[in-house]
């Protein structure tokens, strides 16, 4: 028994480092492709300092490489959010999407491209948008919370609550729309498709402290994650708070996708499908689950990336468009392994 639990997580890591592996090379792929390619000879002796080509270099670290690491950061927050947020409410559509957080940052940024809406001094008027759009997806997640809270809701309920908040939020941004300027749409309707273009170092180091921070919660209470997938009363006998538990993950999981919808838009079904796809590799164990679905994630929308500048040559798709087309069909795929299973 104890010989089949060690080769049981060892085929976990394997599965583990060969998505990293993976992973890696779709980053080297976003660095190489463009509207100029570049060997992966050249990308590397720039990334290590020993290209002479300024050319090459400004165009890898100002343009490419933060798009890339973005890509990478995004994809593997949505997805951990997306985890926890069916680990703690027991459902495997949830995500930041269906929870309404998405629709909600969607509309936090079109206050601010058609109204003018902005609670940031002069000087920081580039992060009005995002700003607005993670303070309206936290108080779309604070609602959540409290009234999940307040009313001891069910996990069906919170599902409710947030396809409510859905179609609520989109109603709001609509009617935005409806009353603005031709320029104002165009803008609001690109930021919705969602895009890693407007990312910077600036935004990536912010992004990268949120997702260290609940990270590390999250691996410290994978036990206790894991645990939850046994059912209420089970985790309730190992002294866990199971409420306090699934509050706790829907608060951290809101955050950690507020941030990054804030600052690169809407994208869908990274963080539906990412841990869909890690389940099947490495099981429910958040040991092994955890940083499966953050490699999952990454690696899911470093393709998209990569396909959004190459599917078209010349032109540069907006990305959720991108994770839309792809995340459909491997959707139906895992809904038809579900039912045969």
């Amino acid at each position: 028994m104890s010989h089949h639990y060690q080769r049981s997580v060892q085929r976990r890591l394997w599965m583990i480092v060969l998505l990293g592996l993976i992973t890696l090379g779709a980053f080297f792929a976003e660095l190489s492709l463009g509207p100029a390619n570049y060997s992966l000879q050249q990308v590397i002796t720039s990334l290590f300092g020993l290209s002479h080509d300024d050319a090459v270099n400004m165009v890898l670290w100002e343009i490419r490489l933060p798009v890339a690491l973005t890509a990478i950061l995004v994809g593997a927050s949505l997805s951990i959010a997306g985890l926890q947020m069916q680990t703690v409410l027991n459902n495997p559509l949830a995500s930041p999407f269906t929870l309404g957080l998405s629709s909600a940052a969607s509309f936090g940024a079109a206050l601010t491209i058609v109204l003018g809406i902005n609670f940031l001094p002069e000087q920081w008027l580039a992060y009005a948008i995002p700003v607005n759009a993670f303070l309206m997806s936290m108080l779309a997640a604070s609602f959540i919370y409290y009234f999940s809270h307040r009313h001891q809701a069910s996990t069906e309920m919170i599902i409710l609550l947030g396809t409510s908040l859905v179609f609520s939020f989109s109603a709001l941004t609509d009617a935005l729309q409806y009353i603005s300027p031709e320029q104002a749409i165009s803008t609001v309707v690109f930021w919705n498709m969602g895009s890693l273009a407007r990312s910077n170092w600036i935004k990536l180091a912010i992004m990268a402290v949120f997702f260290i921070g609940c990270f590390l919660v999250f691996a410290r209470q994978s036990w206790m994650l894991t645990a939850l997938k046994l059912g209420n009363a089970r985790a309730k006998s190992f002294g866990i708070s199971v409420g306090r538990l699934r509050l706790q993950g829907i608060l951290l999981s809101s955050i950690l996708a507020a941030c990054c919808v804030a600052f690169v838009g809407v994208i869908g079904f990274v963080g539906l499908i990412g841990p869909h796809i890690a389940r099947l590799l490495v099981g429910d164990d958040q040991r092994f689950l955890l940083p499966a679905s953050a490699l999952s994630g990454a690696l899911l929308l470093s393709c998209a990336s990569v396909a959004s500048k190459t599917l078209v040559p010349g032109q540069s798709i907006p990305i959720g468009i991108v994770t839309a087309l792809v995340g459909v069909p491997l959707f139906l795929i895992l809904i038809v392994r579900a039912v045969k299973s």
